[in-house]
Formats: C-alpha cells, sequence, structure tokens
C-alpha cells in the first residue's frame, strides 16, 4: 500500500508543502503555456538533445511532445521489454509513460503518476487521443505513490526526484512497488558539493 508522506521528512529543510505548491504553479505554466520558455528546455526541441528516438516523438501528437520537461533520456540505460510493467514516477504531459507504453506493446501496462492537475487531464485527453490502453495515469505524490506493492517491473523518472523534498521517502516508494529483481531507470539532476543550509530552506532554488 502508498505510504503516507512524512510530516517531518528525515534530512530535509524546506517545508514541502510549499515544495510541491511552488512545483505544481510551474509545471500548470508548462501545460497551459508550454511556448513562453522557461529556464529549462522542453518539447520536441529537448527530445532530440536528449537523442530519442526521434521517429517515436514524431508519432506522438503535438500536445503529447510540448510539455515534455525532463533532463535527459531514461530509455537510454537499457531497453524496455516487451511485456513490462512501468510506473512513470512525476508523469506530467504523458512523453515518457506513452514512449514506454509503446517499447511493452499491448501484452505490457504503463502506470503514470502525477500531483498537478493540468498535467494529469493534458495526459489522460493524449491518451484518448493515441487509443493507448495499455495506459493510464493516475493522482499521487511521489513519497506515496497510487501502486500496489510489487506491481512494477521496472519504475523510470525524468528530472523529478530532485524536485522532492524527502529523497529516502522517494527511493522507499521505488523500492516497494518493484519487484523483487526489478529496474530504477531514471534520469536526473545531481549536485557535486554540498550546499549551503540557507540555500536547501530557499524554495526558490528548489524550482528554479
Amino acid at each position: 500500500m502508498p505510504r503516507a508522506p512524512s510530516h517531518d521528512p528525515i534530512g530535509t529543510a524546506v517545508d514541502p508543502a510549499g515544495l510541491r505548491a511552488e512545483v505544481r504553479a510551474k509545471y500548470r505554466d508548462v501545460v497551459l503555456h508550454p511556448d513562453i520558455g522557461f529556464h529549462f528546455h522542453t518539447g520536441c526541441a529537448l527530445a532530440l538533445r536528449c537523442r530519442y528516438d526521434m521517429a517515436g516523438v514524431d508519432a506522438l501528437p503535438p500536445a503529447a511532445v510540448e510539455s515534455f520537461a525532463g533532463v535527459a533520456n531514461p530509455f537510454e540505460l537499457r531497453p524496455i521489454p516487451a511485456g513490462a510493467r512501468v510506473v512513470d514516477v512525476g508523469s506530467g504531459a504523458g512523453f515518457d509513460s506513452f514512449t514506454a507504453a509503446r517499447a511493452v506493446g499491448r501484452s505490457g501496462r504503463v502506470i503514470g503518476v502525477d500531483m498537478t492537475p493540468e498535467m494529469l487531464a493534458k495526459a489522460q485527453a493524449n491518451a484518448q487521443v493515441l487509443q493507448r490502453d495499455n495506459v493510464e495515469f493516475r493522482d499521487g505524490l511521489t513519497e506515496s505513490l497510487p501502486i500496489e506493492d510489487g506491481w512494477a517491473d521496472v519504475v523510470i523518472s525524468n528530472g523529478v526526484f530532485n524536485l522532492c523534498a524527502d529523497k529516502r521517502a522517494v527511493f522507499d516508494e521505488v523500492m516497494r512497488v518493484l519487484r523483487p529483481g526489478g529496474v530504477l531507470q531514471f534520469a536526473d539532476i545531481a549536485n557535486g558539493r554540498p550546499v549551503p543550509e540557507e540555500a536547501l530552506r530557499h524554495i526558490d532554488l528548489w524550482t528554479g
């Protein structure tokens, strides 16, 4: 069963609820105004920069690509096998979920989890356009995934873990939903040097 988010996350300096509110606001803009420009790359240009299979990208409707806001390509780490059950943590408008759904085929299944209502609505609309019956999207937090224990063969994520205050809770959840021998494939941002305490407490620095 999903775990309840920690009220006093171990080792976190920023308010988790406040950080989530800021992240939701930022990615609401990515959904509603994908062309205004952000401090991070988005859309088809980002997919090309991250070395995605552009034939697969071109097969997606524009609405499934324009709000893509990852940091790299988790599929470069290892091919997703046909028939696999995949969880996409922080699935956004569905770009990586649809990429995974194409890989697993009709015998596999993909569940995307996101906490931003506008992203979920866009992902669900894109799934209807694509008529993909092997992918679904659920409302949930990275620290409390709405997925049963041991369900997933593979967990993917793209630029999401760095936006979570309680990293231990995130990895605990990933391990909970993976079956024994399952695989985590994620792309993210990591700091190479210690971050000053005052910076850790500055929410704008987390989202910026």
